[in-house]
């Protein structure tokens, strides 16, 4: 374990997880993100970041492409970032997308989907089947997209699975997941065994934040929490979550639900380190280290390898 990887956990641990346990409204939750988010240390600035708007459930949703250089055409990654449903968009992410960009070589299509509760479930998942059918829709072939996300967006990325499959939409190449929140209605072990260990998200107020997002609707909603949902013939998936995280039954649960439905899964479950790690970027070791494997991944799955892993 790298010392910056013990200083970030201490930092979460005496600074934001207990600002996340007075957090009383969604508004002050972005604002919270987004002051730190810009102040994730090592995040590319040499990326190019494209704003653009794509028709949505909604109406016109905003989108962001990141890329780096002559990015790939024919693959690409579309990108579902986390923030509980309530918080986060494509700029608070940049230190994920702009460095997935940087080691795939691709472009990063980063939706800036509907948030709760001004918008609960189903909103988040429908705006990202309009992203994955716009990049149908502009010739990309399924085989050549890959899904990926962090937390919420971890498990929006297996909704939107269930959810293309119910409209008849082909799967994707690939899907990655970064600490998937995947069951809200919060029934693993974890929740309860690392709530201790967890220096990120403190876990009295996950039944609270959740239902924001659930609104109505049932907790066990597939469309709400993957995990009770059916994938058939999943895509290759590469799920990784922390040994110490809340989240981390939800993981290990996931990878099993996949592999049940006869699917390819690599799992990482890593010592040590906080919830969805790889937004500290460039700053961490693991999280480099994180990037490089589904990076990796990503390039091995939809056929492009020639790139190496980071300096």
């Amino acid at each position: 374990m790298s010392l910056r990887l013990d200083l970030a956990n201490l930092y979460l641990r005496r600074f934001v997880r207990p600002a996340l346990a007075r957090l009383s409204e969604p508004a002050q939750a972005r604002r919270h993100l987004e002051r730190s988010a810009a102040l994730v240390p090592g995040t590319p600035r040499d990326a190019r970041y494209l704003a653009e708007s794509i028709p949505g459930p909604g109406g016109a949703m905003p989108v962001e492409w990141v890329s780096f250089g002559r990015a790939e055409r024919r693959r690409i990654v579309l990108y579902l970032h986390g923030g509980a449903y309530l918080m986060g968009s494509p700029q608070t992410h940049r230190s994920i997308t702009a460095m997935l960009a940087r080691l795939t070589g691709m472009r990063v299509m980063v939706p800036d989907y509907r948030l709760a509760p001004e918008h609960p479930a189903p909103a988040a998942v429908e705006d990202a089947l309009a992203a994955y059918a716009t990049l149908l829709a502009q010739g990309y072939a399924p085989g050549d997209i890959a899904l990926a996300g962090e937390s919420a967006g971890g498990g929006l990325v297996f909704a939107l699975l269930l959810l293309a499959q119910e409209k008849g939409y082909p799967p994707p190449g690939c899907v990655v997941a970064f600490s998937p929140w995947v069951d809200l209605a919060h029934t693993g072990e974890s929740i309860r065994e690392n709530a201790a260990t967890e220096a990120m998200l403190p876990a009295e107020r996950v039944n609270e934040v959740a239902a924001f997002y659930i609104a109505q609707g049932d907790p066990r909603d597939p469309l709400i929490s993957p995990l009770y949902g059916d994938v058939t013939s999943p895509p290759p998936a590469f799920i990784t979550v922390g040994e110490r995280e809340i989240l981390r039954d939800d993981a290990r649960r996931m990878a099993d639900h996949l592999r049940a439905a006869g699917g390819e899964v690599v799992l990482h479950i890593i010592p040590k380190v906080p919830h969805a790690w790889q937004f500290f970027g460039p700053y961490l070791p693991e999280a480099r280290a994180s990037m490089d494997s589904a990076a990796a991944y990503i390039r091995a799955k939809l056929g492009n390898t020639a790139l190496g892993p980071s300096p």
